[in-house]
C-alpha cells in the first residue's frame, strides 16, 4: 500500500512533489496545503485532479497521513514542523531546518519529546560528486583530514536572493546562513566534525547599490528569472528592502581540530561549488558539482604547480534534481518515515550547520570577532544519533 504524503507549502521547492507522488510504488501526495491560491492550483495542475488542497494545516493534519513534507519559507519552517511534529506525522522539514538556533533547537526537543520521526532534507549529502568525495576520504586515500576549504560561487543571486522575502534579514537571517546552510553541512560531514567557534566579515557590496526596486511579493522567482540578467549591476525589480550580505568568508574552528574556510558570492558569472580536502597524505579538489563533475586526487610530493592529478576519481552519474541527489532524498525520507532506521541526513547536523551561520553571521555584523557555537543537550543529540530510538527502547 502507498504511503499517504502530504505536502505544506507549495513554492519553490514544489518540485519535491515529483519524487514523492508514485502512485502504486510505494508512495502517493494526497494533499497539498498552501495559504496562497496559486500554490493550491498549481498543485492540481501538477499532481492532478486526485490531491485534495487546502489553506489550513490543522485541516491537512486532521487526514490520514504516513508523512508530511515542510516545503515553506525558512522564517515559517519551526512553526509547521513543531505543529506536524505534535501531531505525531513523520516529517520531512527542507533545509535550512530554521532561521535562528532557538527555533531549531525547539523543533530537535520536539522531535524528540513526541518521538515522531524528523527528517531535514540536506539532499547535498546525496549528490553523487558529494558521496564520491566522502568515500575516498573514509578509505584513508588522503590520511586523516585536517582542512576543508569550499568556494560557492553563486551567478544567480541576483536572481534567487535579492528579489524576494530572502533579502530580508528578519526572514532570512542572512545567506551565510540560508544559502550556507548546504556547504556548511557538507564540510562538517567531509570533515567529520562539528563548528565550535566561527568568525567572519562579509558586505552588501554589489545589491545594495541598485535603486531599482520594487514588491514582488505577488510573484515567484521563476517568474523573474533569466540568465540574460548580467552584469550584477544591471538587475532589475530587486526587493525593497535589502539588508543581507551578496558576499562572506568565513573561518570555522572544528570539535576535532579541523580547521575549514567558506566562501559565498552571490555576483559571480558562474554558479558552483569547489570544495578542497587536505589530508595528512593527499588532497581531494572538485572541478564542477553536477552532471559531468570530475574530482582529483594528488598524494605525491611536487614541488611546482602540477595540474594533471595522480588520480581522476570517477563520478558516477545520476539523473534527477540537484544531480540526482533530490530523488534519492525523497526516497530515503519516505523509507525512514514508514519504517525509521538509519539516514545518510541528520537533524543534529542541520542544527549544528544552523548554528554555525548564524554564528558567522553575528560575527559579520560584530567587526569580525569569533562567535562561539552553543552546543545540543547530550540527551537529544544521543537520541538522533541513536536514529531517533529513545535509550529505554534501544536496550541502553
Amino acid at each position: 500500500m502507498d504511503a499517504r504524503i502530504g505536502i505544506i507549502g507549495f513554492g519553490l521547492r514544489s518540485s519535491l512533489w515529483r519524487y514523492a507522488h508514485n502512485p502504486g510504488n510505494g508512495s502517493r501526495v494526497v494533499a497539498v496545503c498552501d495559504s496562497d491560491e496559486r500554490g493550491r492550483t498549481d498543485a492540481v495542475e501538477k499532481i492532478g485532479d486526485g490531491v485534495q488542497v487546502m489553506a489550513d494545516i490543522d485541516e491537512l493534519l486532521a487526514l490520514d497521513l504516513d508523512a508530511v513534507m515542510v516545503l515553506t519559507p525558512d522564517y515559517l519552517h519551526a512553526e509547521h514542523a513543531v505543529r506536524t511534529l505534535e501531531a505525531g506525522v513523520p516529517t520531512f522539514l527542507e533545509k535550512p531546518m530554521a532561521i535562528t538556533i532557538e527555533s531549531a533547537d525547539l523543533i530537535l526537543e520536539t522531535a524528540y519529546r513526541t518521538g515522531t520521526r524528523l527528517y531535514i532534507g540536506h539532499n547535498m549529502r546525496h549528490m553523487p560528486v558529494i558521496k564520491a568525495m566522502r568515500d575516498a576520504i573514509l578509505a584513508g586515500r588522503i590520511g586523516q583530514v585536517k582542512a576543508v576549504w569550499c568556494r560557492h560561487f553563486v551567478s544567480a543571486g541576483g536572481d534567487f536572493y535579492f528579489k524576494d522575502w530572502h533579502a530580508d534579514r528578519t526572514k532570512s537571517t542572512g545567506l551565510l546562513l540560508q544559502k550556507g546552510a548546504h556547504d556548511i553541512d557538507i564540510i562538517h560531514w567531509l570533515a567529520g566534525g562539528y563548528s565550535t567557534s566561527v568568525s567572519a566579515i562579509g558586505s552588501l557590496s554589489v545589491y545594495g547599490d541598485i535603486t531599482d526596486r520594487q514588491d514582488n511579493s505577488g510573484r515567484r522567482m521563476w517568474d523573474w528569472y533569466d540568465t540574460n540578467n548580467w552584469p550584477p549591476t544591471a538587475q532589475r525589480e530587486l526587493a525593497p528592502e535589502i539588508d543581507v550580505e551578496d558576499i562572506s568568508m568565513a573561518n570555522l574552528v572544528l570539535h576535532n581540530g579541523v580547521l575549514a574556510s567558506y566562501q559565498q558570492c552571490h555576483f559571480t558569472p558562474d554558479y558552483w561549488r569547489n570544495y578542497t580536502v587536505i589530508g595528512t597524505e593527499g588532497r581531494l579538489e572538485n572541478f564542477g558539482d553536477g552532471e559531468g563533475s570530475t574530482i582529483k586526487l594528488w598524494n605525491k610530493r611536487s614541488d611546482a604547480y602540477r595540474e594533471e592529478a595522480d588520480e581522476i576519481i570517477e563520478v558516477p552519474p545520476a539523473e534527477g534534481g540537484h544531480g540526482g541527489a533530490d530523488p534519492m532524498l525523497i526516497s530515503e525520507f519516505i523509507r525512514f518515515a514508514v519504517e525509521g532506521g538509519p539516514t545518510m541526513t541528520s537533524p543534529v547536523a542541520a542544527r549544528q550547520s544552523v548554528a554555525a551561520g548564524i554564528a558567522g553571521t553575528e560575527s559579520i555584523r560584530s567587526g569580525g570577532g569569533a562567535v562561539q557555537v552553543p552546543p545540543i543537550p547530550a540527551e537529544i543529540e544521543e537520541y538522533f544519533l541513536r536514529d531517533q530510538v529513545k535509550a529505554d527502547h534501544a536496550g541502553l
